[in-house]
């Protein structure tokens, strides 16, 4: 049993309940990582202890930062806020999968259907592709990470899963994003040196390779699948497997996404009924 600034508190992996917690989660805080034209995270003490005797923080964020979640209403115009999103769509049974790829590299339809565990209808669906290790404040994890575009959206969307993640910096490919020429203002990128250096490795501009805004955020968030970037954490321990997820979003009114804390949790007992995290 751990102890903690002098106060026991039970373990994730050995505890009462039998059940083995994974925090999926990059730590979030002061000075971490943001996506590429977001400000700072600033967080005050309006009270310390010194001076109060109690501590209170205030804090100015994006809720698109660390590992966090996109509600439907994030991309799509006149759809579900994460007030809205009902409790269930944050719980339940999924498979960790692994599809590595390097940089710049495309998940695909076919990496999908081949991908083990098998993934279900109803599954919550997270995809390891080993750019968690670059999480961090440069441009590798940002500006050449792998990920998902239109085909894998589609897919998901078809395939009917309840929930996507990803351990990249969006749902979507960067250069589908407005790290390539997307989104408005970026006639040239919000990174043009990544995009210059993808036309002089493959003799295509990007536009020819992507040229839809985000196709993927829009299949699944137009088909009720919210998403989660950023992944983290202790995720390679539970790749390969099959887990019960529980996502805990913040529930604020007309939020489009919302930091997050998500854990997989495994019960090598069977007390609970969820999933044995075997293969």
């Amino acid at each position: 049993m751990p102890i903690i600034r002098g106060i026991p508190f039970e373990d994730n992996l050995k505890n009462s309940m039998g059940l083995e917690f994974y925090d999926l989660s990059h730590p979030w805080g002061l000075g971490q990582p943001c996506w590429p034209y977001f400000e700072d995270v600033k967080i005050e003490r309006l009270h310390t202890m010194a001076r109060s005797g109690v501590l209170t923080q205030r804090i100015t964020t994006v809720m698109h930062s660390g590992t966090h979640i996109d509600a439907p209403g994030h991309v799509v115009e006149g759809t579900p806020f994460m007030d809205e999103v009902p409790l269930p769509h944050f719980f339940g049974t999924g498979v960790v999968v692994s599809i590595p790829k390097q940089r710049w590299g495309v998940i695909t339809a076919d990496d999908l259907e081949k991908a083990t565990p098998k993934i279900q209808p109803g599954d919550i669906v997270i995809v390891n592709t080993g750019w968690h290790h670059h999480y961090g404040d440069n441009q590798l994890y940002y500006g050449y990470s792998p990920g998902f575009y239109k085909e894998a959206g589609e897919w998901f969307a078809a395939k009917k899963v309840k929930m996507v993640g990803t351990d990249t910096q969006a749902l979507d490919h960067p250069l589908g994003t407005a790290i390539g020429p997307h989104g408005p203002g970026w006639p040239n990128g919000l990174l043009p040196q990544v995009c210059l250096e993808y036309k002089r490795e493959t003799g295509r501009d990007v536009l020819q390779d992507f040229p839809e805004w985000e196709p993927c955020h829009r299949a699944i968030l137009s088909a009720g699948i919210c998403g989660i970037e950023n992944i983290g954490g202790e995720l390679d321990q539970v790749t390969g497997k099959r887990v019960t997820f529980a996502a805990f979003p913040w529930r604020w009114t007309r939020g489009d996404g919302c930091i997050i804390r998500l854990v997989a949790i495994v019960d090598p007992t069977g007390r609970y009924r969820i999933e044995t995290g075997k293969g």
